[in-house]
């Protein structure tokens, strides 16, 4: 196991803003606008991919462990997410994967990299990894959906929008955060509400009719891969409860798949709740050679 130095771990919305301080920002086209890539760190590359009405800060507790311990962190707003434009057609994971990979060509030419998606973010390194095959080097998948696996129950979300900002609306959001992303109401933090906030806020209209985390597109995805898979989940992810079994059947799809770590106490969210048990299992992961 990989000994993790001391290191700052954003906890304050300053904290936040610092640490995109010290990113390079690096632009590539999307349609008529543009991807925004965030790189930390040199060393061999490490692509982080986030989740859906997310953008780079879901991995604003990783990315500096990856960046000391000697990776190029880079870190895109995907499509229509985060500062990045919407992609010139179609609003789901299966439209990303030209962009991202035309961004990266530009970025690293034909560099091959570790590639790391979360939950919706999973879906779409999956489906860059089976289009371009030569990209990835190791894939790893944190709380990936379109299995096929239904939930043993329907999640408890709530409408949020129309209700004015204040203490209204911030209970919608806690109310949603522990239904979906986080385990413990000791998780969600005046920073975590926050960071939900902005994302909402940036997240493009037109993105919001994503339908294929609700099919099986990842299944029928998975045996096409040509890289070594592993995967990352919380034990207490509320779209798997009671479903390990089958994420471990769904994931052996894959023709060179390794290993599904359960992350104990931890819910959807996995690298943000259990942020220390994830950097140290990472490091580990990123150590051999592929």
């Amino acid at each position: 196991m990989v000994t993790l130095p001391p290191e700052p771990t954003p906890t304050t919305w300053a904290d936040l803003l610092a640490q995109q301080q010290r990113a390079q920002r690096l632009n590539t086209p999307c349609g008529d606008g543009q991807l925004v890539w965030h790189r930390w760190g040199e060393g061999a590359p490490v692509v982080l991919l986030h989740g859906g009405s997310g953008s780079w800060i879901h991995w604003v507790r990783n990315i500096d462990a990856l960046a000391q311990a000697g990776h190029s962190v880079w870190v895109p707003d995907l499509p229509g997410f985060g500062d990045s434009s919407p992609p010139p057609e179609g609003h789901d994971a299966d439209v990303m994967p030209p962009l991202l990979e035309q961004g990266l060509a530009t970025l690293l030419g034909t560099t091959p990299v570790d590639l790391i998606g979360f939950s919706f973010g999973g879906m779409v390194a999956s489906l860059w990894a089976a289009a371009h095959p030569a990209r990835v080097r190791r894939l790893l998948l944190l709380g990936a959906p379109g299995l096929g696996i239904e939930r043993a129950q329907p999640l408890d979300l709530r409408m949020w929008s129309h209700l004015p900002e204040g203490a209204p609306r911030e209970a919608v959001m806690r109310h949603n955060l522990l239904a979906l992303m986080l385990q413990h109401p000791a998780s969600v933090t005046d920073l975590v509400l926050r960071m939900q906030a902005h994302n909402l806020k940036r997240e493009h209209r037109r993105m919001k009719r994503r339908m294929l985390s609700q099919t099986d597109v990842l299944r029928h995805t998975l045996p096409r891969l040509a890289c070594p898979l592993w995967g990352l989940w919380g034990t207490n992810d509320a779209l798997f409860v009671d479903r390990h079994a089958e994420v471990a059947q769904a994931l052996a799809l894959a023709p060179h798949f390794r290993h599904l770590h359960w992350v104990p106490d931890a819910g959807h969210w996995v690298q943000f709740e259990a942020h220390a048990a994830v950097n140290a299992w990472l490091l580990d992961w990123l150590a051999p050679p592929p």
